[in-house]
C-alpha cells in the first residue's frame, strides 16, 4: 500500500471528501476504485470511489459509496488514504511513493536500511529508515540519490558529510 494523501475536508451536504493528494494530476482515480483509510493506527478500511471531480493536481472532491451523509463524511477528515501500489505502477514508475520497502545503500557508509515512507515537504521527498533505532530522514533529491533500481527495489545515495551524524549523535 502506499499512502497518498488525506481527506482534508468535507464537501457539500451529501457527505463529498476533499482529498488532497501528492500523486501529480488525479486520471489514475476511477469510479469504483478502492481508497484504504486509516480510521486508527494500523487499521485501513477499504472505501470505493461513488464520484469525483478533479479540482487540481493535488486536490479531488470524491463520493464514497459508503459516505452518503456530511455528518458520516465528517469522521474521515484528517484520515490519511492509502491505495493499492499496483493502481500507481504504470502511472508514476519513478517516484518516491513506489520506493517505501527499497534498500538504501550509501557509496560511503554502506548499507543504511529499508525505506519505511516516503512524504513530500513543500518541493522536496524525503525518506524515513531506522538507522541504530532512531528514525532518519534522508532527502531524495538529484543531489543525494545517485541510482534507482525499481526491479531490485534498490536505490543507491551519496549522502552529505554529517548528514546522519546529526541524527545518530547521542
Amino acid at each position: 500500500m502506499i499512502r497518498i494523501g488525506k481527506i482534508a475536508a468535507t464537501h457539500g451536504l451529501q457527505g463529498g471528501l476533499v482529498l488532497t493528494h501528492i500523486v501529480g494530476d488525479g486520471k489514475w482515480l476511477k469510479k469504483g476504485t478502492a481508497l484504504l483509510l486509516e480510521i486508527n493506527k494500523g487499521s485501513r478500511i477499504p472505501f470505493f470511489v461513488a464520484g469525483f471531480r478533479i479540482a487540481d493536481n493535488e486536490t479531488i472532491v470524491i463520493t464514497l459509496e459508503e459516505v452518503p451523509t456530511v455528518t458520516e463524511a465528517k469522521r474521515l477528515v484528517s484520515k490519511t488514504v492509502f491505495v493499492d501500489e499496483k493502481l500507481l505502477a504504470g502511472y508514476v514508475d519513478d517516484t518516491p511513493l513506489l520506493w517505501i520497502g527499497f534498500k538504501v545503500k550509501d557509496r560511503k557508509l554502506g548499507v543504511l536500511g529499508h525505506i519505511e515512507d516516503v512524504f513530500m515537504t513543500g518541493t522536496q521527498w524525503l525518506a524515513k529508515l531506522t538507522i541504530h533505532d532512531t528514525e532518519v530522514l534522508i532527502p531524495l533529491v538529484e543531489q543525494t540519490v545517485k541510482k534507482v533500481d525499481v526491479k531490485q527495489k534498490f536505490i543507491e545515495t551519496l549522502l552529505p558529510d554529517g548528514l546522519l551524524e546529526v541524527y545518530l549523535e547521542k
